[in-house]
């Protein structure tokens, strides 16, 4: 027979899409995985067993065979893609894994507001139509001592819709040392581009004076912009202008000035150990006209761009079209005004995750580990060369990125479980652990691994 023939004499021995569905239906793998996935991913399969037979393999799957593929293609995966994981890298602020995670009462505030209709644009007592804002304007207010807030969907859009209103068509005057890159490769200059401003640079990428803003203002100016370098430093001769120089500069000139904090803190940290870092009350208390931060990073609350400042500037923010397209919803809100809670009750360092990991001790977290190490049989500590290391965890997210956390963990690896063999079996775990590698060992961080999460960390480990 022809080898044409007896490919297609092959192919017709594949089993059908509902055949091998049928096979796998019931799998307890693949429970909560809608029916319609299943079909999809069965015609996938096949699709790939007919691309075989073609380019030449011998044989054809049997039902069961293709069965089988399905199932180890789908298991694991369940029926959401967006799942939970152990975070053992030791960055606490991670970007992929979430950023911040938010407190208890946060997350009681978002069941409460999520399982029923709520008050987000509604005054209840004169029954008319209220603001989505001000559940957390007067706490804002509150905290930061500025006149007025606004909250938006990322720090990102905060700085585009201040600069599309307040500096449309005209010159933005920045440093050049300021030109900052962020996430995803967004960077000052492209938002400035988008939000119709022209950036006029100043200074140099290490020494920028007041002399260098006073000489560049002109009738074309709109904007004075500060950007705080958040996810870097630049360091010996260097020279930067202060916010309140800046905020007199521009009351003198008759031009806003706004500062973008990034990673903005509620608290002085450095009791605890941390650089000095400007907080966004002292930003405000400056004279800056207005000043944007992140909520989901060292404020330890949801995703969500800050602005605070003088009343009237927040007011053309708010009225401004745009506003409409970068509105939180009512989750964000609810966890927003949740996290801001904590700091107004004087909590925060104690309820809110973030302010907790970055700011436990060394020997708090050397503890926990050992509790984890505890868990584990004498074979798995011969195993996997189990053993307790001091290391250093980071803040992540573009915060204090100068800042090395003393932290403790567990290290794994050897010549018969190799480090990266032992992260492929733990990422692929329920749920997946992320730990990092580093000199041929797999580092297991507990600055960021939560005390719930050892009993089923220990479990996988001991069936490593």
């Amino acid at each position: 027979m022809p080898r044409e023939d007896k490919a297609q004499a092959r192919l017709r021995t594949l089993p059908g899409v509902d055949a091998v569905v049928t096979q796998v239906e019931r799998h307890p793998a693949l429970a909560g995985i809608p029916r319609r996935r299943l079909i999809e991913a069965a015609r996938e399969v096949l699709a790939a067993e007919r691309r075989k037979i073609i380019e030449g393999a011998e044989g054809a799957a049997s039902a069961e065979a293709v069965a089988g593929r399905l199932v180890a293609r789908l298991s694991g995966r369940g029926a959401f893609s967006l799942a939970r994981v152990v975070n053992a890298t030791g960055v606490v602020l991670h970007t992929n894994l979430g950023r911040a995670l938010l407190s208890p009462l946060a997350q009681e505030r978002l069941r409460a507001v999520a399982a029923g209709y709520s008050n987000l644009e509604m005054d209840i007592s004169h029954k008319e139509r209220g603001s989505r804002y001000a559940h957390v304007d007067g706490l804002l207010q509150r905290l930061t001592g500025a006149e007025g807030s606004l909250v938006v969907n990322n720090c990102a859009a905060a700085v585009l819709l201040a600069l599309e209103t307040l500096a449309r068509g005209k010159e933005v005057i920045v440093s050049r040392g300021e030109l900052v890159e962020i996430g995803g490769e967004f960077r000052i200059p492209d938002i400035l581009r988008r939000s119709g401003a022209v950036l006029r640079e100043v200074g140099t990428t290490n020494r920028t004076h007041l002399k260098d803003y006073a000489q560049a203002i002109g009738p074309d100016t709109g904007l004075l912009l500060k950007v705080h370098t958040s996810n870097y430093r630049v360091v010996g001769f260097t020279a930067a202008v202060g916010s309140r120089e800046l905020a007199e500069l521009g009351r003198e000139r008759g031009v806003a000035v706004m500062e973008d904090l990034g990673s903005g803190s509620l608290l002085d940290l450095r009791r605890h150990g941390f650089p000095y870092e400007p907080t966004v009350p002292e930003v405000v208390a400056s004279g800056v006209d207005l000043v944007s931060f992140s909520g989901d990073k060292l404020l330890g609350g949801p995703q969500a761009g800050i602005v605070v400042g003088k009343a009237e500037l927040i007011g053309r923010l708010a009225r401004n079209p745009l506003n409409r397209a970068l509105r939180i919803d009512k989750l964000t809100v609810a966890a927003l005004e949740a996290t801001l809670y904590a700091y107004e009750t004087g909590d925060a360092l104690e309820t809110i995750p973030t302010l907790r990991m970055l700011t436990e001790t060394q020997a708090s977290i050397r503890r926990r580990a050992r509790r984890l190490a505890r868990r584990l049989s004498p074979e798995t500590h011969a195993r996997l060369g189990v053993a307790l290391v001091d290391a250093t965890s980071q803040v992540g997210g573009g915060a204090l990125p100068t800042v090395e956390l003393p932290t403790a963990a567990i290290a794994l690896g050897g010549p018969d479980r190799p480090a990266h063999l032992l992260d492929d079996r733990l990422r692929s775990g329920q749920p997946p652990v992320l730990g990092r590698l580093l000199d041929d060992r797999l580092l297991l961080d507990f600055r960021t691994i939560l005390p719930g999460d050892l009993p089923s960390l220990a479990s996988m480990l001991n069936g490593l």
